[in-house]
Protein backbone atom coordinates (compact mmCIF):
# COMPACT_ATOMS: atom_id res chain seq x y z
CA UNK A 1 0.00 0.00 0.00
CA UNK A 2 1.65 3.17 -0.98
CA UNK A 3 1.21 6.44 1.08
CA UNK A 4 1.41 9.05 -0.49
CA UNK A 5 3.09 12.61 0.81
CA UNK A 6 3.03 15.72 0.88
CA UNK A 7 5.50 17.89 -0.08
CA UNK A 8 6.13 20.36 2.35
CA UNK A 9 5.51 23.97 1.62
CA UNK A 10 8.53 26.30 0.79
CA UNK A 11 9.41 28.81 3.91
CA UNK A 12 9.59 32.09 2.86
CA UNK A 13 13.25 33.38 2.02
CA UNK A 14 14.20 35.34 5.31
CA UNK A 15 15.35 38.98 5.11
CA UNK A 16 18.93 39.52 5.51
CA UNK A 17 20.45 40.92 8.46
CA UNK A 18 21.58 43.92 6.28
CA UNK A 19 17.93 44.93 5.30
CA UNK A 20 16.53 44.44 8.74
CA UNK A 21 19.16 46.55 9.69
CA UNK A 22 18.14 49.37 6.93
CA UNK A 23 14.58 49.03 7.99
CA UNK A 24 15.21 50.04 11.49
CA UNK A 25 17.50 52.95 10.82
CA UNK A 26 15.10 54.47 8.40
CA UNK A 27 12.24 54.14 10.83
CA UNK A 28 14.46 55.48 13.46
CA UNK A 29 15.66 58.45 11.35
CA UNK A 30 12.23 59.46 10.32
CA UNK A 31 10.96 59.35 14.05
CA UNK A 32 13.85 61.23 15.17
CA UNK A 33 13.26 64.10 12.38
CA UNK A 34 9.57 63.73 13.06
CA UNK A 35 10.28 64.33 16.96
CA UNK A 36 12.86 67.34 16.34
CA UNK A 37 9.93 68.98 13.84
CA UNK A 38 7.73 69.09 16.77
CA UNK A 39 10.42 70.36 19.06
CA UNK A 40 11.29 72.84 16.88
CA UNK A 41 7.77 74.25 16.58
CA UNK A 42 7.07 74.20 20.19
CA UNK A 43 10.35 76.03 21.04
CA UNK A 44 9.23 78.45 18.12
CA UNK A 45 6.03 79.16 20.17
CA UNK A 46 7.51 79.39 23.17
CA UNK A 47 9.68 82.15 21.67
CA UNK A 48 7.50 83.88 20.35
CA UNK A 49 6.82 86.68 23.44
CA UNK A 50 10.75 86.85 23.10
CA UNK A 51 10.78 87.31 19.32
CA UNK A 52 8.12 89.95 19.88
CA UNK A 53 9.60 91.99 22.18
CA UNK A 54 12.97 92.39 20.29
CA UNK A 55 10.91 93.30 17.43
CA UNK A 56 8.83 95.56 19.27
CA UNK A 57 12.38 97.59 20.55
CA UNK A 58 12.71 98.39 16.80
CA UNK A 59 9.29 100.13 16.01
CA UNK A 60 8.07 103.41 16.58
CA UNK A 61 5.87 103.83 19.64
CA UNK A 62 3.08 104.10 18.19
CA UNK A 63 3.19 100.78 15.65
CA UNK A 64 4.13 98.64 18.68
CA UNK A 65 0.07 97.39 19.03
CA UNK A 66 -1.05 98.28 15.26
CA UNK A 67 1.55 96.19 13.79
CA UNK A 68 2.28 92.75 15.14
CA UNK A 69 4.07 91.47 12.76
CA UNK A 70 7.53 90.16 13.84
CA UNK A 71 9.21 92.16 11.21
CA UNK A 72 8.77 95.60 11.52
CA UNK A 73 7.19 98.14 8.78
CA UNK A 74 8.87 100.63 10.11
CA UNK A 75 12.55 100.50 12.13
CA UNK A 76 13.60 102.80 14.80
CA UNK A 77 16.86 102.08 16.39
CA UNK A 78 16.66 105.32 18.53
CA UNK A 79 14.58 103.72 21.39
CA UNK A 80 18.39 102.22 22.66
CA UNK A 81 19.82 105.23 22.85
CA UNK A 82 16.90 107.25 23.93
CA UNK A 83 16.01 104.68 26.58
CA UNK A 84 19.35 103.91 28.25
CA UNK A 85 19.03 107.91 29.23
CA UNK A 86 15.39 108.24 29.65
CA UNK A 87 15.41 107.72 33.51
CA UNK A 88 16.46 109.47 36.41
CA UNK A 89 20.50 108.11 35.56
CA UNK A 90 22.02 106.05 32.95
CA UNK A 91 20.83 102.52 32.73
CA UNK A 92 24.73 101.41 33.14
CA UNK A 93 23.87 102.53 37.01
CA UNK A 94 21.15 100.39 37.16
CA UNK A 95 23.25 97.80 35.52
CA UNK A 96 25.72 98.06 38.04
CA UNK A 97 23.24 98.11 40.97
CA UNK A 98 21.92 94.65 40.06
CA UNK A 99 25.59 93.26 38.78
CA UNK A 100 26.78 94.15 42.38
CA UNK A 101 24.11 92.06 44.30
CA UNK A 102 23.71 89.16 41.86
CA UNK A 103 27.50 88.53 42.02
CA UNK A 104 27.29 89.22 46.06
CA UNK A 105 24.29 86.51 46.19
CA UNK A 106 26.14 84.10 44.17
CA UNK A 107 29.34 84.07 46.27
CA UNK A 108 26.84 84.11 49.72
CA UNK A 109 24.82 80.90 48.30
CA UNK A 110 27.91 79.04 47.05
CA UNK A 111 29.56 79.50 50.43
CA UNK A 112 26.71 78.99 53.20
CA UNK A 113 24.48 76.41 50.94
CA UNK A 114 27.63 74.34 50.67
CA UNK A 115 28.51 74.45 54.10
CA UNK A 116 25.23 73.24 55.71
CA UNK A 117 25.18 70.75 52.85
CA UNK A 118 28.16 69.11 53.44
CA UNK A 119 27.21 68.97 57.00
CA UNK A 120 23.99 67.40 56.38
CA UNK A 121 25.71 64.91 53.22
CA UNK A 122 28.94 63.88 54.99
CA UNK A 123 29.16 64.66 58.56
CA UNK A 124 27.40 62.14 61.22
CA UNK A 125 25.43 64.25 64.57
CA UNK A 126 22.93 63.75 66.51
CA UNK A 127 19.10 65.22 64.80
CA UNK A 128 20.83 65.30 61.17
CA UNK A 129 17.81 63.63 59.76
CA UNK A 130 15.17 65.72 61.67
CA UNK A 131 17.07 69.08 61.06
CA UNK A 132 17.18 67.99 57.05
CA UNK A 133 13.13 67.58 57.21
CA UNK A 134 12.89 70.74 58.94
CA UNK A 135 15.26 72.46 56.21
CA UNK A 136 13.22 70.81 53.51
CA UNK A 137 10.00 71.51 55.41
CA UNK A 138 11.01 75.69 54.42
CA UNK A 139 10.53 74.77 50.65
CA UNK A 140 6.95 74.33 51.11
CA UNK A 141 6.71 78.26 52.89
CA UNK A 142 4.96 80.54 50.80
CA UNK A 143 7.82 83.59 50.31
CA UNK A 144 5.01 86.20 51.07
CA UNK A 145 4.52 84.14 54.53
CA UNK A 146 7.76 85.87 55.74
CA UNK A 147 7.34 89.11 53.74
CA UNK A 148 5.89 91.17 57.35
CA UNK A 149 7.78 89.40 60.00
CA UNK A 150 11.01 89.92 57.87
CA UNK A 151 10.14 93.44 57.03
CA UNK A 152 9.61 94.68 60.71
CA UNK A 153 12.99 92.86 61.58
CA UNK A 154 15.00 95.05 58.85
CA UNK A 155 13.19 97.75 59.80
CA UNK A 156 14.53 97.49 63.59
CA UNK A 157 17.96 96.53 62.30
CA UNK A 158 17.56 100.41 60.15
CA UNK A 159 18.73 98.03 57.56
CA UNK A 160 15.61 100.18 55.12
CA UNK A 161 17.15 101.21 51.63
CA UNK A 162 20.17 99.20 51.94
CA UNK A 163 21.46 96.24 50.03
CA UNK A 164 21.47 94.15 53.41
CA UNK A 165 18.07 92.46 53.26
CA UNK A 166 18.96 91.12 49.93
CA UNK A 167 22.26 90.13 50.47
CA UNK A 168 22.70 89.32 54.13
CA UNK A 169 19.65 86.28 53.38
CA UNK A 170 22.06 84.76 51.10
CA UNK A 171 25.08 84.32 53.19
CA UNK A 172 23.05 82.68 55.96
CA UNK A 173 21.55 79.30 54.07
CA UNK A 174 18.10 80.50 53.53
CA UNK A 175 17.31 78.59 50.51
CA UNK A 176 16.72 74.92 51.26
CA UNK A 177 16.79 74.34 47.47
CA UNK A 178 20.52 74.95 46.70
CA UNK A 179 21.03 72.77 49.77
CA UNK A 180 18.78 70.10 49.02
CA UNK A 181 20.74 70.14 45.64
CA UNK A 182 24.25 70.30 46.94
CA UNK A 183 23.01 67.47 49.54
CA UNK A 184 22.27 65.19 46.83
CA UNK A 185 25.02 65.96 44.92
CA UNK A 186 28.05 65.38 48.05
CA UNK A 187 26.00 62.01 48.74
CA UNK A 188 26.97 60.63 45.03
CA UNK A 189 30.73 61.18 46.13
CA UNK A 190 32.30 58.16 46.99
CA UNK A 191 32.87 58.00 50.88
CA UNK A 192 36.03 56.32 50.50
CA UNK A 193 37.47 59.78 49.72
CA UNK A 194 36.91 61.04 53.03
CA UNK A 195 38.41 57.69 54.90
CA UNK A 196 41.16 58.72 53.05
CA UNK A 197 41.45 61.95 53.84
CA UNK A 198 41.21 60.85 57.73
CA UNK A 199 44.23 58.56 57.33
CA UNK A 200 46.04 61.30 56.01
CA UNK A 201 45.10 63.40 59.01
CA UNK A 202 42.57 65.91 57.26
CA UNK A 203 40.20 66.93 59.88
CA UNK A 204 36.35 67.70 57.89
CA UNK A 205 37.24 71.59 57.35
CA UNK A 206 39.98 70.24 55.24
CA UNK A 207 38.17 67.25 53.87
CA UNK A 208 35.52 69.77 52.49
CA UNK A 209 37.99 72.52 51.33
CA UNK A 210 40.48 70.00 49.34
CA UNK A 211 38.66 66.91 48.21
CA UNK A 212 34.27 67.73 48.38
CA UNK A 213 34.68 71.55 47.10
CA UNK A 214 36.57 70.23 43.55
CA UNK A 215 34.40 67.68 42.99
CA UNK A 216 31.37 69.82 43.55
CA UNK A 217 31.70 71.97 40.29
CA UNK A 218 28.60 70.89 38.47
CA UNK A 219 26.53 71.63 42.03
CA UNK A 220 28.33 74.84 42.22
CA UNK A 221 27.44 75.93 38.60
CA UNK A 222 23.90 75.26 38.92
CA UNK A 223 23.29 77.20 42.05
CA UNK A 224 25.39 79.82 40.47
CA UNK A 225 23.01 80.14 37.01
CA UNK A 226 19.79 79.85 39.36
CA UNK A 227 20.83 82.41 41.30
CA UNK A 228 22.04 84.44 38.71
CA UNK A 229 18.61 84.40 36.88
CA UNK A 230 16.15 84.72 40.06
CA UNK A 231 18.10 87.44 41.81
CA UNK A 232 18.54 89.43 38.23
CA UNK A 233 14.93 89.21 37.43
CA UNK A 234 14.08 89.96 41.13
CA UNK A 235 11.09 92.65 41.52
CA UNK A 236 9.24 92.38 44.69
CA UNK A 237 12.14 92.28 47.20
CA UNK A 238 13.83 95.54 45.98
CA UNK A 239 10.52 97.32 45.30
CA UNK A 240 9.82 96.85 49.12
CA UNK A 241 13.31 97.51 50.55
CA UNK A 242 14.37 100.35 48.28
CA UNK A 243 13.12 103.57 47.90
CA UNK A 244 16.57 105.95 46.54
CA UNK A 245 16.20 105.52 43.03
CA UNK A 246 20.36 105.32 42.42
CA UNK A 247 19.87 102.29 44.13
CA UNK A 248 17.66 100.94 42.01
CA UNK A 249 18.37 97.46 39.94
CA UNK A 250 17.24 96.89 36.60
CA UNK A 251 13.54 95.61 36.89
CA UNK A 252 12.71 98.28 39.07
CA UNK A 253 14.31 100.49 36.58
CA UNK A 254 12.34 98.99 33.97
CA UNK A 255 9.02 99.89 35.76
CA UNK A 256 9.43 103.35 35.53
CA UNK A 257 8.81 103.68 31.99
CA UNK A 258 5.17 103.29 32.55
CA UNK A 259 3.90 106.26 34.79
CA UNK A 260 1.17 106.57 37.16
CA UNK A 261 -1.40 107.07 34.14
CA UNK A 262 -0.41 104.04 32.39
CA UNK A 263 0.87 105.87 29.19
CA UNK A 264 4.57 104.36 28.63
CA UNK A 265 7.19 104.71 26.11
CA UNK A 266 7.17 100.96 25.18
CA UNK A 267 9.82 101.21 22.72
CA UNK A 268 12.06 102.40 24.83
CA UNK A 269 11.08 100.16 27.91
CA UNK A 270 11.15 96.85 25.34
CA UNK A 271 14.55 97.80 24.10
CA UNK A 272 16.14 98.12 27.93
CA UNK A 273 14.39 95.21 28.22
CA UNK A 274 16.07 93.26 25.58
CA UNK A 275 19.57 94.65 27.27
CA UNK A 276 18.59 93.22 30.48
CA UNK A 277 18.19 89.95 28.55
CA UNK A 278 22.26 90.16 27.73
CA UNK A 279 23.40 89.19 31.14
CA UNK A 280 21.50 85.77 31.74
CA UNK A 281 22.09 84.97 28.27
CA UNK A 282 25.72 85.44 28.57
CA UNK A 283 25.88 83.46 32.07
CA UNK A 284 23.74 80.68 31.05
CA UNK A 285 25.02 79.87 27.75
CA UNK A 286 28.83 79.85 29.06
CA UNK A 287 27.92 77.77 32.25
CA UNK A 288 25.55 75.37 30.35
CA UNK A 289 27.52 72.36 30.27
CA UNK A 290 28.18 72.68 34.05
CA UNK A 291 24.13 73.25 34.08
CA UNK A 292 23.34 69.77 32.65
CA UNK A 293 25.94 67.71 34.35
CA UNK A 294 24.73 69.04 38.02
CA UNK A 295 21.20 68.09 37.34
CA UNK A 296 21.63 64.85 35.80
CA UNK A 297 24.14 63.78 38.11
CA UNK A 298 22.21 65.17 41.36
CA UNK A 299 20.68 62.22 43.30
CA UNK A 300 22.46 59.56 41.63
CA UNK A 301 24.26 57.28 44.26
Amino acid sequence: MSISTIPPRPKAKPESDEDSLIERLGSSRRSRFTRHIILCLIGLFMMYPLLWMLSSSLKPNDLIFSDLALWPSAWDFSNYAAGWTALEYDFSVYFVNSLVIVILSIIGNLFSCSLAAYGFARLDFTGRKLFFVLMLGTMMLPGHVLLIPQYILFSNLGWLNTYYPLLVPNFLATNAFFIFLMVQFMRSLPPELDDAARIDGCGPFRIFWSIILPLCKPAFATTAIFTFISVWNEFFGPLIYLTDPELYTVPLALRQFVDSEGQSQWGQMFAMSVLSLAPIIGFFIAGQKYLVKGIATTGLK
